[in-house]
């Protein structure tokens, strides 16, 4: 049905507006955009706050949020962090991951996440066997974001060695399907819907061997579809590489034609200056996850030179140690200020732009991500007036919330012209707080 909001300040990049009206047709996009409407007309539903276009998440693994905590005890490294969320992927039904996933989801709606790139790899049963439904996990995804009110691209990743050829540990047996052939022919099962699309996913180069990447490329190339990797997250990945195959994981993703505009490598952290010019060259997309990536000590990456060099960036919560992408959107920056020690290397719009618009380019919602006529009706609405956000100068709230406001202060979300937080409080799922514990205590004790 056809809704009219009134948005009290909203970003229309890139301005801070007052007084915005925004008409939703039935098909749940933008009809129109008005300006300087100084008071919510009769029928219109008020947005009070700051506006802004519902929030991209980028790089998703759903069931990493059951690691919250535990994994934060003690020391150790990305390899030790792994074992763990092992143990807990070992655990996994497709009853149980919807569970968790659909919690996982309407944590992330209250955040003002209106769309999530889920970096898919838990496909089959404890030790490799297919599912009746070989995508029964897959589509416990799917499923999950629809009852949670948000969008979703399955990225379906291809995962086939436990590095550099390497058969699959006992861990790593429920998500391989041997070749890559197999995994596009399950896959390519897969079908898109309303608030689903499909995408592929290469690992990581340890991951899937050199002669098996041109499958998965030419996979998302058929379809035009969004292809996502993890890259060079770490050292020891490229070292490894560097003796397998003599080049960078870069090089040899660019040798096996799996770069381009369709792309994104995820955290792309421990980059030469080639690998930087080869990335940017091609527009392949960057990924930066801030909060992953400090809470595992993987490093900071360089960001910075990535877009100078032309690749877009985008914003993800990875292993979710929280769901806030404001919080990404900061940390990118002020990582980049203790690396440097220089100040303002993003302005607050560009970092919006990579938690909304360049984050719904990288996993396939083209159409997200502005409000503007003949776009998706996708908007989250921040506080001006909590605890953190109150006092500042309206014209300035573009600032305000990069800088200072957290996902607790996302007041309303909208998806599709659809209501699906209002007030604070999910419009589908009536306690998120307790769904999120029953989940996440299944597994502990499963």
């Amino acid at each position: 049905m056809q809704v009219t909001y009134w948005l009290e300040h909203a970003w229309l990049d890139p301005e801070v507006e007052p007084g915005v009206l925004v008409e939703v047709a039935d098909d749940g996009r933008i009809a129109a955009v008005r300006k300087g409407i100084e008071a919510p007309p009769p029928g219109a539903v008020v947005l009070r706050g700051f506006t802004i276009p519902g929030l991209a998440n980028a790089h998703s693994h759903a069931f990493h949020r059951a690691l919250r905590s535990t994994v934060q005890v003690g020391s150790g490294t990305f390899w030790t962090w792994r074992e763990t969320m092992y143990q807990v992927a070992s655990r996994l039904t497709p009853d149980t991951y919807h569970a968790l996933a659909r919690a996982v989801y309407a944590e992330m709606a209250l955040a003002g996440i209106t769309a999530v790139g889920e970096f898919h790899y838990l496909h089959h049963a404890p030790g490799g066997t297919p599912y009746d439904d070989p995508n029964a996990m897959g589509e416990a995804l799917i499923a999950a974001a629809a009852e949670a009110g948000i969008r979703i691209t399955l990225l379906d990743t291809a995962y086939l060695s436990s590095g550099f050829g390497a058969a699959p540990n006992r861990h790593q047996t429920r998500f391989s399907d041997g070749t890559a052939e197999a995994w596009a022919h399950r896959c390519s099962a897969l079908k898109e819907r309303d608030h689903a699309r499909i995408g592929a996913a290469i690992h990581s180069v340890r991951a899937v061997p050199a002669r098996e990447l041109g499958t998965v490329a030419r996979w998302a190339e058929e379809r035009r579809a969004p292809l996502h990797v993890h890259l060079s997250e770490q050292t020891a990945e490229n070292e490894a590489c560097l003796d397998a195959y003599g080049m960078t994981p870069t090089r040899l993703l660019s040798e096996y034609g799996v770069l381009g505009p369709r792309t994104t490598g995820v955290h792309n952290t421990h980059l030469t200056d080639d690998d930087i010019a080869l990335l940017g060259a091609t527009g392949t997309g960057t990924c930066m996850c801030p909060t992953t990536e400090r809470d595992l000590a993987d490093g900071i990456g360089p960001a910075l030179a990535l877009q100078r060099a032309g690749s877009p960036l985008s914003l993800g919560s990875d292993s979710h140690a929280v769901i806030d992408l404001l919080e990404e959107a900061r940390a990118m920056e002020l990582d980049e200020r203790l690396r440097t020690r220089t100040r303002g290397h993003w302005t607050a719009a560009a970092l919006l732009r990579a938690a909304t618009v360049d984050g719904h380019a990288a996993i396939g919602w083209d159409e997200a991500g502005r409000i503007e006529p003949g776009a998706l009706a996708d908007l989250a609405t921040v506080a001006l007036d909590s605890v953190r956000t109150v006092g500042a100068v309206p014209r300035l709230a573009a600032e305000t919330v990069v800088f200072a406001a957290s996902a607790a202060d996302v007041r309303h979300v909208v998806v599709g012209g659809r209501h699906v937080v209002r007030d604070g409080a999910h419009a589908l799922v009536p306690d998120v707080p307790s769904s999120l514990a029953s989940a996440i205590a299944s597994l502990r004790h499963g």
